[in-house]
């Protein structure tokens, strides 16, 4: 079933006049993924339906395998479906071609991955400043130091990435996904690479910066421990939705 919002209108007002209502953060209609392979066609991901408010923080669960990942970068316009649509801010992004899709992740979108994701020949003030040049903002250096401080790490803006603990390239990782103040993240088993005690406090940070930034949060992990500080879990099943 796809996600509609709903709202009658106040009283004494008509249909007519009642004012719109506003767009969910992100809309899944229909989602499918299907991929070639020697051997026959393959399903990832089938009838997919489901919709997120702004500002809620979901989880989206399952066992390795299940489509968590093909979801998230179906989700965040990385990857095309290969039936339905995925809307942002009610304008379908599925729909768009790689620029377009670029562009919107640019102004909309940040990203937490497992892997860092660091560019190893910048210096962690350099990896946050980047988005910020690449969106043309005047000021880069500014805020990429103001949230880097925000994440404890003022004192290691001219370290490479070679040279700061897991930990810390995560903590890059996190100033960077938060320095556009983008309206959506995705976080991609932030915690995957780190060890239990730098995870957790990985996590804190994040569930931090998203309260104060207001930001909606999908969230992919294995954990479900951390699914239940969010909001919601999205629970799939060999490329199912089968709690939401």
């Amino acid at each position: 079933m796809t996600l509609h919002p709903v709202e009658s209108p106040a009283a004494g007002e008509s249909a007519e006049t009642a004012s719109p209502v506003a767009p969910l953060a992100l809309s899944v209609e229909g989602l499918g993924k299907r991929v070639r392979l020697p051997t026959g066609e393959l399903t990832i991901l089938d009838g997919i339906d489901f919709g997120i408010a702004r500002g809620e923080r979901i989880a989206v669960v399952g066992a390795s395998g299940s489509g968590k990942s093909t979801l998230l970068a179906l989700m965040a316009g990385l990857d095309t479906p290969s039936d339905g649509r995925v809307l942002l801010d009610g304008a379908p992004l599925s729909t768009l071609d790689e620029d377009g899709r670029a562009k919107v992740r640019g102004e909309k979108v940040g990203f937490v991955f497992q892997s860092f994701q660091l560019l190893p020949s910048l210096t962690a003030l350099e990896n946050v400043m980047l988005p910020l040049e690449l969106r043309g903002d005047a000021d880069v250096e500014g805020p990429a130091r103001e949230i880097l401080d925000k994440v404890g790490l003022s004192e290691r803006l001219d370290h490479y990435p070679r040279q700061l603990s897991g930990g810390e390239q995560q903590r890059v990782a996190l100033a960077r996904a938060f320095v556009t103040r983008p309206a959506l993240l995705f976080a991609d088993e932030p915690t995957g690479n780190l060890d239990t005690r730098t995870g957790q406090a990985i996590i804190e940070l994040l569930f931090g910066l998203n309260a104060d930034a207001g930001t909606t949060l999908v969230l992919v992990t294995h954990d479900d421990h951390l699914a239940v500080r969010c909001d919601r879990a999205l629970r799939l099943d060999g490329g199912r939705l089968v709690s939401a």
